[in-house]
């Protein structure tokens, strides 16, 4: 069976156990549920402390599991690798310090730096060439300026409003742009390519949908240049030989702009299913 790794808690929790159930696994009802075993699909999921996931899949101890790629580069396991981004749980790691003091990398060398990814931004100075005094700390790094235990912190910003209420300012290069990703042992397991095509049908699904609509015959040139799909529409013919039948994958996020078009140039029955699996 092949051995998956499933974050237990915390903000990738939830919608990695929706995208597997979406794939067609199942999970654990009970949250205190440590370990579930899937039969049908062969597949056992052990439910852990999302930190802990690169450790136990880097070991060769599991197969595969979900996890940041803050996380992953953190642990500094050098048996796990990244498999795929999952497209959910994003975030930007920036360096922050009082406003005017530091301007660059170089600028933090010998200085104080409060992190909770002390592995993931050694990592980043290493490559940088600069040596820092990392102070790990478990969350809220943002007061550690104030409270005279570092001059400068490393964390996750989203839209800066935290950092400038504590009085601070990003600067330097990004550290990482992160998100969920699926991770692998040093040797790949059986019945990971059918893990990754399902979780990839699943992402398929989430960004697209169908679009059902008639057009005159003529039209369908115009038509594909406003919604050309994945590969090529799929154009049938009606009762009426002066009109056609056409399907059409086209992003969820431009439908409603994609359906206004393809009225315009005289489309009709426009009609817009959601995709509930995939598989390209």
């Amino acid at each position: 069976m092949l051995r998956i790794a499933v974050p237990n808690k915390g903000s990738l929790a939830d919608t990695a156990a929706e995208m597997l159930a979406e794939a067609g696994y199942t999970g654990r009802r009970d949250s205190k549920e440590l370990h579930i075993i899937d039969p049908v699909n062969e597949v056992e999921f052990f439910y852990l402390r999302p930190k802990d996931i690169a450790t136990y899949v880097g070991s060769g101890a599991l197969d595969v599991g979900i996890t940041g790629r803050d996380l992953l580069l953190d642990a500094r396991m050098p048996g796990a690798r990244e498999i795929e981004s999952l497209g959910f749980a994003r975030s930007t790691f920036r360096f922050a310090g009082r406003p005017g003091t530091f301007s660059e990398v170089a600028d933090l060398d010998g200085v104080r730096i409060a992190t909770s990814y002390p592995g993931l931004v050694d990592g980043f100075l290493d490559s940088h060439g600069v040596a820092a005094d990392l102070v790990p700390l478990d969350g809220a790094v943002e007061s550690a300026i104030d409270l005279g235990v570092a001059d400068a912190i490393a964390d996750v910003v989203e839209t800066g409003t935290t950092l400038r209420q504590a009085g601070l300012e990003v600067f330097g290069p990004v550290i990482l742009q992160s998100e969920a990703v699926l991770i692998g042992a040093p040797t790949e397991a059986a019945g990971t390519d059918t893990l990754l095509r399902r979780l990839r049908g699943v992402m398929v699904a989430r960004q697209y949908v169908l679009i059902d609509y008639d057009l005159p015959a003529d039209l369908v040139d115009r038509a594909v240049e406003i919604a050309p799909g994945i590969e090529s529409p799929t154009v049938s013919p009606l009762r009426d030989p002066s009109w056609v039948a056409v399907r059409v994958m086209t992003p969820r996020a431009t439908v409603n702009q994609v359906m206004d078009a393809l009225y315009a140039i005289g489309a009709r029955a426009i009609l817009v299913t959601a995709i509930r699996g995939a598989r390209l």
